[in-house]
C-alpha cells in the first residue's frame, strides 16, 4: 500500500509538470518555476509542450500500473514507469538542473525501492 501511495505521488507530480509545461509555460508561475524570462518562455513554448506531453505519458503509465486488474502485471508496469522517471531524473539533474535529483528523482527512487522491497 505504501508503494502505491508513492507511485501515486510520482504520477501526480508528473501531471503537475505536464500542466506547467504544456499550458502554463509562459505564465508567471511557469516562468518562475523554470527560471525563464518572458522572451525565453515564448521562444521555447513548443519544446516545453512536447516535454509536457512526455511527462503526461509517464503519469499515465504509472496510473495504468496502479489500476491494472492483475497485480503482478500492474507491479511490472509500475516498475517500468518508475524506472523511466528515475532515469529521466538522473539525466535531467546531470544536464539541466541539479534540483531535479531531489524534486523528481528522490520520490521516484523511494517508490522504486518500496516496489522492490514491500
Amino acid at each position: 500500500m505504501l508503494s502505491a501511495v508513492f507511485v501515486g505521488l510520482v504520477a501526480v507530480e508528473h501531471i503537475y509538470i505536464m500542466i506547467l509545461e504544456m499550458f502554463l509555460w509562459d505564465s508567471p508561475r511557469g516562468m518562475k518555476t523554470f527560471g525563464l524570462t518572458k522572451q525565453q518562455a515564448e521562444s521555447t513554448r513548443s519544446m516545453a509542450a512536447n516535454q509536457g506531453l512526455y511527462n503526461g505519458f509517464l503519469a499515465a503509465g504509472l496510473i495504468w500500473g496502479l489500476f491494472y486488474p492483475d497485480a503482478t502485471i500492474g507491479w511490472q508496469i509500475q516498475m517500468f514507469f518508475v524506472g523511466c522517471v528515475v532515469v529521466a531524473a538522473l539525466f535531467g539533474g546531470a544536464t539541466a538542473k541539479r534540483s531535479i535529483w531531489l524534486t523528481q528523482g528522490a520520490p521516484a527512487l523511494i517508490a522504486l525501492l518500496l516496489l522492490l522491497f514491500l
